[in-house]
C-alpha cells in the first residue's frame, strides 16, 4: 500500500494547489515521468495534456507555466528529503550522529521507495539534470523574494545548524552544507556518465562510497578548525 504524505508548498508556485485534487496529483506524477524521460526543454503542457487525456487549459488552471511546475517539483523533492531526515533523526541527541544520518539520506536519495505513490528515483534524476533551470534565470531575484526556493534554503539552514552544534566556531556552515547537498547529486551523475570527474564508484544500489566521501568532506572540514 502506498503512503500519501501531505506536503504544503509556497502558494506562489501554483495557481491551484495540485495536492487538493486527484487531477492535480495526476498532473504532478505524469509531469515527473515526462520530464525525466523527455528532458525539460522537450516537455510541454500540450504533451502533458495528451498524456493525462485532458486539455492544456486544465493544466494551466494549476500552473502559470512549465517553469513554475518545475520549481514546484524541485521544491516537493526537498520537502520530501526534509521529511525523511526528520523521521530518521527523531530522538537522536548526538548532533554528530544526526549529521551522519543526514549524509546517508542524501547519499541514498536516488533510491525509489516502493511504499510511496511517486517515483523518488525519477525525482532525483530531475533534480540533478534540471534543477538549475529553476534558478539560473533572469528572474532569480524576484523568484527568491517570492520564496520559490524556500524549501531548499530551509533544509540547508537546518543542516548548517547541526554543523554548528558540532563546531560552533566553524565559519562556513552554510557553504559546506550547500556544497554537500549538490555533491550528493552530481557525483552520482559523474559516476554513471562522466567517471573521470569522480572517484566514486556506484554498483547497483550500493552508494556507500558516496556516503564515505561526503562524511570525509564534512567532518574533515568541521574538525579542521
Amino acid at each position: 500500500m502506498s503512503t500519501r504524505i501531505r506536503i504544503k508548498l509556497n502558494e506562489k508556485l501554483y495557481l491551484r494547489d495540485p495536492e487538493e485534487t486527484e487531477l492535480g496529483r495526476y498532473i504532478i506524477n505524469k509531469s515527473i515521468n515526462m520530464i525525466d524521460q523527455l528532458g525539460f526543454e522537450q516537455f510541454t503542457f500540450k504533451k502533458l495534456a495528451i498524456e493525462i487525456e485532458s486539455t492544456e487549459a486544465s493544466v494551466y488552471r494549476y500552473f502559470e507555466n512549465k517553469h513554475k511546475l518545475l520549481a514546484y517539483i524541485i521544491s516537493w523533492y526537498w520537502v520530501w528529503l526534509d521529511y525523511k531526515i526528520a523521521f530518521k533523526t527523531n530522538n537522536i541527541k548526538s548532533p554528530k550522529e544526526r549529521l551522519k544520518i543526514i549524509i546517508k539520506v542524501l547519499s541514498e536519495a536516488q533510491l525509489d521507495d516502493p511504499t510511496t505513490d511517486f517515483d523518488e528515483a525519477a525525482l532525483h534524476r530531475i533534480v540533478v539534470s534540471e534543477s538549475s533551470k529553476a534558478y539560473l534565470t533572469k528572474e532569480v531575484d524576484s523568484a527568491n523574494k517570492d520564496g520559490l526556493y524556500r524549501e531548499y534554503k530551509k533544509l540547508c539552514k537546518k543542516i548548517a545548524e547541526i554543523v554548528l552544534e558540532i563546531n560552533p566556531t566553524y565559519k562556513f556552515a552554510h557553504s559546506l552544507t550547500s556544497t554537500v547537498m549538490e555533491a550528493s547529486h552530481y557525483h552520482v551523475f559523474f559516476a554513471h556518465h562522466l567517471p573521470s570527474l569522480t572517484d566514486i564508484k556506484i554498483k547497483g544500489n550500493d552508494y556507500r562510497e558516496l556516503e564515505e566521501y561526503l562524511e570525509h568532506l564534512v567532518f574533515s572540514a568541521i574538525e579542521s578548525q
